[in-house]
């Protein structure tokens, strides 16, 4: 079996050229391309069989990177995330530096920092944010674990990650809030 170094350090090399791997997130197996690259975040929709008016969310190890890609941050949004016992997705109103097909119809984007071992690796040594949604086809469950993928998606990506496909412990979802330019917070999924 690879090294979780090695696996991290193959994906990426299929990320910068526009590739779309499988790979494990904080919450469940996910799939993910580089979050600037339009043609790569197509076909993710594309895979999924989703309609691309629903916005995917990104993924980010670090709270600094949320200035490059947020045009506002709210002032609340870093405490909120420190504070978070659980995975936090914040939407925020308006997404900046990354593919428009990432984008709500509003120019809102999802956005999660994670500190799991192997998507925050990701995100480090791409230096760019990930797309992170789940690894089934649109409607279908999302799969916890690596053994429930659709083997139609495991065959429609470019790399899927060895790291963690053993685990059988199960994550929730993330929390899902809202947070405009104001500061005000709506929750949209507990």
């Amino acid at each position: 079996m690879t090294s979780i170094e090695q696996d991290i350090a193959n994906a990426v090399e299929v990320l910068k050229r526009g590739g779309v791997i499988l790979y494990p997130t904080d919450t469940v197996w996910g799939i993910g391309c580089d979050a600037t690259r339009s043609d790569a975040v197509r076909r993710i929709y594309e895979i999924k069989q989703r309609a691309d008016s629903k916005a995917m969310i990104v993924l980010l190890s670090r709270v600094d990177d949320l200035w490059r890609y947020v045009d506002v941050v709210p002032e609340v949004a870093p405490e909120l995330i420190e504070a978070s016992v659980r995975p936090l997705t914040i939407v925020y109103d308006h997404g900046i530096n990354m593919a428009p097909e990432l984008l709500a119809p509003d120019g809102s984007v999802g956005v999660r920092i994670t500190g799991e071992r192997v998507s925050a690796g990701l995100c480090r040594a791409l230096r760019r944010p990930l797309v992170s949604t789940s690894a089934n086809i649109s409607g279908k469950p999302a799969p916890a674990i690596f053994r429930e993928i659709d083997p139609e998606i495991i065959a429609a990506v470019d790399y899927v990650m060895t790291s963690r496909r053993d685990d059988t412990e199960r994550s929730r979802p993330s929390q899902v809030i809202k947070l405009s330019d104001s500061g005000v917070v709506k929750i949209l999924r507990k």
